[in-house]
């Protein structure tokens, strides 16, 4: 089970950041994606913290200013997102995969209920 929260109303240039809580997996052998949703899109990738090398990929929208992390004695992976931008509001989801860990959207078989965040200008 995933459990997302951290997200609000946030003005742009701001900052916030987002969790996602893990339970049922043990994150040491887990990898953990953030996937986002905007009215009437599809869902897109964001970023992706994977436990083999500790190794970590971001879309490139986001890159240089969304940093994924992972706690792994919290169990708990985490989004910072600064630099914020109205078009980052979406619903963000936190997804899990025993797999590869790749940024298509059809591997992720775990998924949170998704947390609002919303950038005004």
């Amino acid at each position: 089970q995933l459990v997302e929260s951290g997200g609000g109303l946030m003005q742009a240039g701001g900052s916030l950041t987002l969790s996602c809580s893990v339970s049922g997996h043990t994150l040491n052998d887990y990898n953990v994606a953030w996937f986002r949703q905007a009215p009437e899109t599809e869902r897109e990738f964001v970023a992706v913290s994977r436990w083999r090398y500790n190794s970590t990929a971001y879309a490139d929208s986001v890159k240089s200013r969304f940093t994924i992390s992972r706690d792994n004695a919290r169990n708990t992976v985490y989004l910072q997102m600064n630099n914020l931008k109205p078009e980052d509001s979406a619903v963000y989801y936190c997804a899990g995969s025993d797999l590869a860990g790749s940024l298509f959207l059809a591997e992720w078989d775990s998924w949170g209920q998704g947390t609002q965040v919303t950038v005004s200008s």
